[in-house]
């Protein structure tokens, strides 16, 4: 028994030894490096300050949870996808701040941080980010986008609509639906005439001229694109461009109140239309239309404030690529 310790004991004093930091494997040969280089999450604990005690058995603490956040919604992994991939990855270990042979969480670490983290602190990184890219003239709040896109919390609702017939009702529909939807807060909604959805809609504010994320907002499918616009509209003066959705009542009277311009696409039947000018706005629309393109169109999670913490870490990866793509100075330089 003495003698297989003792064996046991030098093979971890030999694997101790053995042990290498991982940066010359990684110095600018992946993205990461880049990543780092350019936004270091590790200046963003602060807006997790209050949950700085030890998280997991090993005490993996903060910064290691916000990194593998971060990188999770990156990759698109899930917990166990994120264990293996932490496990034997070189890039993904180095990230995170562990050394080649330190144990590395499981599968049940990423669940518990997400749930002590919530949503109220991802958007205040959200912010932060945002409010570091301004004082770094990246963001120069003059040229503003605004568009919106379906989450979808379930492809069909057939077992929900048969529960609640059997029970009496005519149909399911939104004022029924929280009754029999596993999802209690997700709502039907309807892009134009047919393109219908069950779930969530999600709103983002866009810089046209870094093409960085300033606003995020998820409201009920119920809720319409001019509707939500009153949570991303922008307050400093910018000109708004929009498709035909905010050139209506709400939008306008959110731009009037908070003194933005408005570059909307008026519909046809307005008199005020000018098939000309909206051509134009239309084309300067267009390169900022693809944004949604790599956002997850499923809801990840069950529960408004839930889809609003996948809509905010969507925003954040977003910020940051598009932060290295325009080779951004690094942000929170010296943290």
């Amino acid at each position: 028994i003495f003698y297989n310790i003792r064996i046991q004991l030098e093979r971890r004093v030999q694997m101790a030894f053995l042990d290498i930091d991982l940066t010359d494997q990684v110095s600018g040969k992946h993205e990461l490096w880049d990543i780092q280089s350019t936004v270091n999450l590790s200046a963003l604990v602060y807006r997790l300050k209050d949950l700085e005690t030890e998280q997991g058995r090993h005490g993996y603490g903060v910064d290691v949870g916000l990194k593998c956040l971060f990188l999770q919604f990156l990759y698109d992994l899930s917990d166990r996808q994120m264990e293996k991939e932490l496990r034997f990855n070189i890039a993904y270990k180095w990230f995170c701040g562990f050394t080649s042979l330190e144990q590395t969480p499981d599968h049940s670490f990423f669940g518990r941080f997400r749930e002590r983290v919530g949503t109220k602190r991802v958007g205040k990184i959200v912010k932060s980010i945002v409010n570091k890219a301004k004082e770094k003239h990246l963001i120069r709040s003059i040229f503003h986008f605004a568009d919106a896109t379906a989450i979808v919390t379930k492809n069909t609702t057939w077992a929900e609509r048969d529960k609640a017939i059997k029970e009496g009702e005519d149909a399911l529909n939104n004022t029924n639906v929280k009754k029999y939807s596993a999802d209690p807060q997700a709502r039907f909604g309807c892009k134009g005439n047919s393109k219908f959805c069950f779930g969530y809609k999600g709103h983002v504010g866009i810089d046209m001229g870094s093409g960085l994320i300033e606003s995020a907002a998820v409201t009920p499918a119920t809720v319409s694109d001019q509707a939500g616009f009153k949570s991303i509209c922008p307050r400093e003066g910018q000109m708004v461009f929009g498709d035909k959705a905010y050139c209506l009542k709400p939008a306008q009277l959110a731009m009037a109140i908070r003194g933005a311009v408005s570059g909307a696409i008026l519909k046809h039947n307005m008199i005020a239309k000018n098939k000309d000018l909206d051509r134009w706005r239309s084309s300067v629309r267009a390169p900022f239309e693809s944004v949604f393109s790599k956002f997850e169109k499923r809801a990840r999670y069950r529960g408004h404030a839930n889809v609003q913490f996948q809509f905010f870490m969507d925003a954040i990866v977003h910020n940051v690529k598009r932060l290295v793509s325009i080779n951004s100075p690094p942000l929170f330089q010296g943290a």
